[in-house]
């Protein structure tokens, strides 16, 4: 007898038990059956699912064969595809952290593109963030096709660059000469957005909780708001750099509003985590979110739309990032040109930010006043200078 070399049929399978039995039902779906329901030759769901189809079978086609594949369940014989085309299709995703839904929505995207086409997608959160990401496998390249990895530093890889795998860069240096492909979100063209939102509204003394991070994401997000606010006349831009968390936020945000000189009239944070410090820092001073500071952030997690008011930021699409990353990498499986891939970001303009209080007149400069609540801010690390008076803002509800 002829050896099965594919997920074609074998004795057994369900194509050899009557329709609607018991054991077929249990059966594992293969192509046979998915080119049944959808109407179409085996060797059109074989194209489908390699994503060999384009200029063989229509889009509409295809389509059909995805979702049909999808609803019957259909999985195909990995192991006897591995050993005929010497690949285990599965591809290694590398995030920073865990600790925000952006990277689990990046997962989500690449994940469900991945399914489409058979692939697998290992979700690896690189235990330094910015470091050194060593390899989960005693052998990368036995186990894996190739890597995607996002928002790392250009050392970061170094173990998984050893193994020789195909890399696609995600949120990185495009010029990176070590990547296969690069996919970008238009990160400085969001940052150049909420900076023309706030000018537009009036504010010039603008100060940057930067992200303490040295990546590339950030450095371009700075750059960007450099520029925008050098062509505005009497605009300040300050920096104040943030770890990436609530409480970093709060203490940055508290150190940019009592330090010495004019008061800030808006907080531009690197992202919507910061941001929710910064409002806390913002509210426990006295002061009122937008009447007195604005604030924004950058992702538009769901954390944007929890705090009160809601948060003016950048939307990033998560989901369509992942998509495209994992585009890329089976384009370079392939062998097929890879061109550097930009995604639109979109302003999404909330409650947070308004034009600047008095505008036109002499800003007001933080001036402490005794406080109930002894040491309300313990890692505080700005100090505040005695004997200075303020007059009490009224607080939001």
């Amino acid at each position: 007898m002829r050896p099965v070399t594919s997920d074609e049929a074998a004795p057994g399978d369900p194509q050899d038990l009557p329709d609607g039995s018991p054991a077929r039902a249990a059966a594992r779906v293969t192509s046979r059956d998915v080119a049944r329901a959808a109407g179409v030759s085996q060797a059109a769901v074989s194209l489908v699912l390699g994503d060999k189809w384009r200029g063989r079978v229509s889009p509409g086609k295809a389509e059909v064969v995805r979702s049909v594949a999808r609803e019957l369940g259909y999985r195909p014989n990995l192991a006897a595809r591995s050993l005929r085309t010497g690949r285990t299709r599965t591809a290694l995703l590398v995030v920073p952290a865990l600790t925000t839904e952006f990277f689990a929505r990046v997962y989500t995207g690449a994940a469900r593109l991945a399914a489409d086409h058979d692939f697998g997608v290992v979700l690896y959160p690189s235990p330094e963030g910015n470091g050194v990401a060593p390899s989960p496998f005693d052998s990368a390249s036995a186990a894996l096709d190739g890597v995607i990895a996002s928002s790392m530093a250009a050392d970061a890889l170094a173990a998984l660059r050893g193994a020789g795998l195909p890399l696609v860069m995600l949120d990185s240096d495009p010029d990176d000469p070590t990547a296969a492909a690069a996919v970008n979100l238009d990160i400085a063209n969001g940052a150049r957005q909420l900076a023309t939102h706030l000018t537009g509204l009036g504010h010039r003394r603008i100060t940057h909780l930067a992200a303490d991070v040295e990546s590339w994401t950030f450095a371009v997000r700075a750059r960007a708001l450099a520029d925008v606010l050098a062509d505005v006349p009497g605009a300040v831009l300050r920096r104040q750099p943030s770890a990436l968390g609530v409480d970093a936020g709060r203490r940055a945000a508290h150190a940019a509003l009592t330090g010495p000189g004019p008061r800030p009239t808006a907080l531009l944070c690197d992202d919507d985590i910061i941001a929710a410090g910064a409002c806390k820092a913002v509210r426990r001073l006295g002061l009122r979110i937008p009447e007195d500071v604005s604030v924004t952030g950058f992702d538009d997690l769901a954390l944007a739309v929890a705090v009160e008011p809601e948060l003016t930021t950048v939307r990033l699409p998560a989901e369509e990032f992942g998509e495209a990353g994992m585009r890329a990498l089976m384009a370079v499986l392939d062998g097929t040109p890879v061109e550097a891939a930009t995604l639109p970001v979109a302003l999404v303009p909330r409650g947070s930010t308004a034009p600047p209080p008095n505008a036109g007149q002499a800003a007001p400069e933080y001036a402490p006043e005794p406080n109930p609540d002894p040491d309300p801010y313990p890692d505080a690390t700005v100090p505040v200078a005695p004997g200075r008076r303020r007059t009490r803002a009224t607080s939001s509800s």
